[in-house]
């Protein structure tokens, strides 16, 4: 009997996630991850923040929501199973005036829909004796939302590849895609792979790739770059979990906020701003083909002309420490310029229809032997053992 072949690009958590499940679930096929890099979980995984999430914002009987709740009992499972860094610090969503109480009801209740456990709406005094240094008229609490080091996860998810008979082929950048009979046909500038069964799960590279696979007519990825800043370690009692604003609901960033990290530290961030390269982390990092690529997608000029004063109150928030500060002291107004440093930057992935909406939801295709995952924004990491499962039955 001839051995199935199964290919998946992308090395970032999802990848590995998908990986790892096939190895597991499918005795005697041969998995094979590609990825560009020289290592796992370079850009979106390497850039998290770290949050394990609970399943708040999401619409009920979405696939965020369902694929949430699952991926992340089993997250929290494995992390255990694996012995890696799992802290239930808990998450307060902040109502920071009377105007927010009605979004923060909405958040409630969908999360209670959700099946979140353990939720507790808080007055301002409630709110002090979670964060004794935040500053709101109210709050729901999420006891269960956690911290991870999702780049110790996939490291962990590779080695279950490797172990349950795969391959982590690293080096190798996808430039064509063409099928041969019933088969697939991967080539980077080098070489090429044939499988029988493809998974994409390219990440910040994630459209065109599918559209290397004939899925053409899904929607095109626009960078948005995250900018943090980071507590001083004498001012990181400031926060003892994780302190959310109420997110506007046009968007799916969810506004700057505090982060916990598992190693001590706490960041504060992100905005939302135009990266000027699919892999930009930096302002200096440009690519003109890139750029380019961006604004000729008649989706990302529908945006623009539809959000352009949001974005140019991010490019000024990032632009000026000040602006970031004043966003941040609305939830903990004893935070001060000499608290913060710059911290790295992240890029999202954010998939944009043509006609300029910000695709929400996990968006998962199939072309004949190929899957397509062309849009897996957060919660995609905590999510991700549950999105591996969803795949491979799509396979």
């Amino acid at each position: 009997m001839t051995e199935l072949r199964i290919g998946v690009v992308g090395a970032g958590i999802l990848g590995l996630a998908v990986a790892r499940r096939l190895a597991e679930t499918r005795p005697g096929a041969h998995v094979t991850v590609l990825d560009k890099e020289d290592r796992v979980a370079v850009h979106q995984t390497g850039h998290n923040s770290g949050v394990a999430h609970a399943g708040l914002y999401y619409a009920p009987g979405s696939l965020k929501a369902t694929l949430c709740r699952r991926g992340i009992g089993l997250l929290k499972d494995y992390c255990a199973e694996k012995g890696l860094p799992y802290d239930e610090c808990g998450k307060v969503v902040v109502a920071r005036g009377e105007a927010e109480l009605g979004p923060l009801a909405e958040i409630e209740r969908r999360a209670a829909a959700n099946g979140v456990p353990g939720l507790r709406r808080l007055d301002a005094a409630g709110l002090r004796e979670i964060e004794p240094h935040a500053a709101g008229v109210a709050a729901l609490h999420s006891p269960t939302t956690a911290i991870v080091d999702f780049p110790a996860v996939a490291r962990a998810y590779a080695d279950d590849v490797r172990a349950g008979g795969g391959e982590i082929r690293l080096g190798f950048e996808v430039v064509r895609l063409r099928r041969a009979g019933e088969r697939v046909v991967v080539a980077s500038p080098h070489e090429e792979l044939a499988f029988d069964r493809l998974v994409v799960c390219a990440g910040l590279q994630s459209d065109r790739v599918a559209r290397l696979a004939g899925d053409a007519a899904g929607p095109a990825i626009v960078p948005f770059r995250g900018e943090y800043y980071r507590l001083v370690p004498g001012r990181t009692d400031l926060v003892r979990g994780l302190i959310y604003p109420v997110p506007d609901p046009r968007y799916p960033f969810l506004g700057v906020h505090f982060t916990r990290r598992v190693d001590g530290g706490v960041d504060v961030g992100p905005n939302a701003v135009l990266a000027l390269a699919r892999e930009g982390y930096r302002w200096r990092d440009v690519q003109a083909a890139d750029l380019l690529e961006t604004l000729r997608w008649p989706g990302f000029r529908h945006l623009a002309r539809r959000h352009w004063r949001t974005g140019i109150k991010e490019l000024y928030g990032s632009a000026v420490k000040r602006a970031f500060l004043a966003e941040a002291r609305a939830f903990v107004p004893e935070l001060a310029a000499a608290d913060m440093v710059p911290a790295p930057a992240g890029v999202r992935a954010q998939a944009v229809d043509p006609d300029g909406s910000l695709v929400d939801d996990f968006r998962i295709g199939r072309i004949g032997p190929v899957v397509t995952v062309r849009n897996a924004p957060s919660p995609a990491a905590t999510s991700s053992l549950a999105i591996a499962e969803h795949v491979v039955k799509e396979l």
